[in-house]
């Protein structure tokens, strides 16, 4: 055994509730949609946050999240940071649906979302719709050289044309989000801009202006489904979009989640404005999917990865010193060497041992994602399932929402042990 699985077994004595099996009142067949006995080589007794020996963020975190619950007031944000696997929103949206489907009356503000699709060639989260009217560019933080300053989403879109428009729809009629103020991330390239809010064919100016915050902010009404973003750019200008942020002061749980195909660990340290736009979520957790393009090549350096990940964490402290984090551990990938053939990516097991070493160097927790579906090479198994893509990086919808069903089991799991403990230890 390792030296870091080591501390984080010596974590599990003092702490009871660090391996434990999922036992909160929800059916198994709502958390497992396939059944259990449909993978073999999967091992889900090992779906639980293993905390290290610092839980002084972990546990006061769960003891808001209690209060929050109790009291019906309040706010908890928490925030998935991560690449593909965030951006793609299925994993993210599952895990949001069961927080808010079990804490109904906690149902807040949206938050942070992107018009992904604006772009060429870009997915947007299966939860909202993204329709355009013209051609749009695009600006991402995994381009070597980024030519526009970027925001916390890691992502822009600009455009030029005088009658640009974006439609953005809800599609999740299950959930009645509470959106009341709309806050625009972005900046005119040269002239001014000034876009507005159109909803149920109204439209809304900005109440305020920040230049320096880059943020246009609207009062609106209840949004039921969907509004429109005119970004009337006059002859000769253009304007860069980086976020939306659908905002409210109603008290409850809000789920935000920021993906950015291709990112890695040093990506959203390229981003000017990560702090400035953090400010908006203030994030009380912060779940890390980041790693699985790190992983990627033929060389893993461990020392840059946790370098990087380590100054992204204090960027997240300036904005929250009280934040908790929570790291995903890479899934088991493999590597495309030649047409149709794929070798597993032996970096797998290295990755999920500097995974630990992060959760122990910031009091973090880890979900061991890679453990729980089998370990190295079992990404192929999930394939044949049909729980995973044909490129053996990616998983398919079904099994993007068994991981997201996994994850809520454990955090819900961790919530009922950790709830009565005194705030440290």
């Amino acid at each position: 055994m390792n030296s870091e699985m080591k501390k984080f077994c010596c974590a599990k004595l003092l702490l009871p509730f660090v391996l434990i099996i999922f036992s909160v009142n929800i059916s198994a067949q709502e958390l497992y949609p396939v059944a259990v006995d449909s993978f073999p080589n999967a091992d889900f007794q090992k779906d639980t946050l293993s905390f290290s020996l610092d839980t002084s963020n972990l546990v006061p975190f769960f003891h808001k999240f209690s209060k929050i619950v109790n009291d019906n007031s309040g706010n908890i944000n928490i925030l998935h940071l991560g690449a593909s696997h965030v951006q793609a929103g299925t994993m993210s949206h599952r895990i949001r649906r069961n927080l808010l489907f079990q804490f109904p009356d906690l149902i807040a503000r949206r938050g942070m979302i992107f018009p992904y699709s604006a772009a060429p060639k870009c997915n947007n989260p299966n939860d909202y719709l993204v329709k355009k009217n013209t051609t749009f560019g695009l600006v991402r933080n995994v381009y070597k050289n980024v030519e526009k300053p970027l925001g916390v989403t890691g992502i822009a879109v600009y455009t030029s044309d005088t009658l640009a428009e974006l439609t953005i729809f809800l599609k999740d009629s299950d959930l009645t989000f509470v959106t009341d103020r709309i806050i625009l991330l972005g900046f005119p390239d040269s002239t001014w801009v000034t876009p507005t809010i159109v909803i149920d064919e109204i439209e809304y100016f900005p109440v305020s202006v920040d230049t320096a915050d880059r943020r246009y902010i609207y009062d609106v009404p209840f949004i039921k489904d969907s509004f429109d973003i005119r970004f009337n750019c006059p002859p000769n200008g253009s304007f860069t979009l980086t976020g939306i942020f659908l905002d409210s002061d109603a008290p409850g749980i809000s789920f935000h989640s920021i993906g950015v195909n291709g990112a890695n660990s040093n990506d959203y340290l390229k981003c000017d404005y990560f702090e400035k736009d953090l400010q908006l979520i203030n994030p009380d957790l912060v779940i890390f999917g980041i790693g699985i393009n790190d992983a990627a090549g033929s060389s893993f350096d461990t020392v840059a990865f946790e370098r990087n990940y380590l100054m992204l964490i204090n960027k997240i402290k300036n904005v929250n010193p009280d934040c908790a984090f929570i790291f995903i551990t890479n899934n088991d990938s493999y590597k495309r060497v030649s047409r149709r053939k794929y070798a597993v990516n032996q970096n797998g097991p290295i990755i999920r041992r500097a995974f630990y070493r992060l959760a122990e160097q910031t009091g973090g927790a880890v979900w061991d994602q890679f453990d729980i579906m089998g370990g190295l090479r079992s990404m192929e198994k999930w394939r044949v399932a049909k729980l995973a893509q044909y490129d053996r990086v990616h998983f398919t919808y079904s099994g993007y929402n068994i991981m997201g069903d996994l994850f809520f089991n454990a955090f819900l799991d961790a919530w009922e042990k950790v709830k009565n403990l005194p705030p440290s230890n």
